[in-house]
């Protein structure tokens, strides 16, 4: 049994993967479909290619997203979400699209607070 609420489950790193700001902004771009390296990167703004490369490994490593390497040169690599992934991104997206909706909320909110 699996408890993300536990000190030493396993489930955590997945979920610090998958919630991480790159790990987030990642699978939800990849739910538009099968993704070359720098055309995900150009999608997600700001990451870094090591941070990318970074973040799908540990995606790939946990089973949400597959690299498929084909043998051309120069050397052709696509990433696109398992099934696994993709409930996993949906999930996400979800939560983007409430989060985007309520930023006016949060915005007057934050002047609220900044001018207390």
């Amino acid at each position: 049994m699996f408890d993300v609420f536990a000190r030493n489950c396993t489930s955590r790193e997945t979920m610090e993967h998958v919630t991480g700001r790159w790990g987030t902004l990642a699978m939800v771009a990849l739910l538009d479909g099968t993704t070359r390296f720098n055309a995900l990167r150009r999608r997600v703004d700001g990451i870094s290619e090591k941070m990318l490369s970074q973040t799908l490994h540990a995606l790939e490593r946990d089973g949400l997203v597959l690299r498929e390497a084909k043998p051309t040169i120069p050397p052709h690599v696509e990433y696109s979400l398992t099934p696994m992934g993709r409930d996993v991104a949906g999930k996400l997206f979800d939560f983007i699209e409430l989060l985007e909706s309520r930023m006016p909320e949060v915005m007057a909110a934050r002047a609220e607070y900044d001018a207390r």
